[in-house]
């Protein structure tokens, strides 16, 4: 049903989303990583993504696993809290690409069991007209684009 959806602003396409919790300074390295197998493209733009604010995660290490292993002042059942982001990414319903994908997010990132969801969703690909005149555009509200953000790059 969705696949026959058109509107005059455009279309949407199935796509899978994969959510990734991780530290905040590996970010880049695992988007870098994605980069070697996949564009990441979102229309006209590569290396689409989007990374939330800083919140934490929780977890509590079971005896034998790698914390308790590599970390000898570790009590197995005790919780540990640390800083975590969610770095959102999308793909096209293909799955060799995921399994290229999901194979460079394991090997970039920084825990043993990280924490991905996987969803399948739907993305709308807008109609594009760069001198389109709606006045809410950045280019026409007089405004301009937004200032930049600091990345951990």
């Amino acid at each position: 049903m969705l696949q026959d959806y058109t509107a005059r602003t455009g279309t949407l396409s199935p796509v899978w989303t994969l959510e990734i919790q991780t530290l905040p300074q590996d970010t880049d390295r695992i988007l870098d990583a994605v980069m070697q197998v996949h564009p990441l493209g979102y229309g006209r733009y590569h290396r689409t993504a989007s990374v939330s604010a800083t919140g934490a995660e929780t977890t509590t290490p079971q005896p034998n696993s790698t914390t308790t292993t590599h970390k000898s002042t570790y009590m197995p059942g005790s919780a540990e809290t640390y800083p975590v982001v969610e770095l959102k990414i999308s793909i096209e319903r293909d799955l060799p690409a995921l399994q290229q994908v999901m194979d460079a997010i394991m090997d970039a990132q920084h825990y043993e069991e990280p924490v991905i969801f996987v969803r399948e969703d739907w993305a709308n690909r807008a109609s594009y007209d760069p001198n389109r005149t709606n006045p809410n555009r950045w280019w026409n509200d007089g405004r301009g684009l937004p200032d930049m953000v600091a990345f951990s790059r």
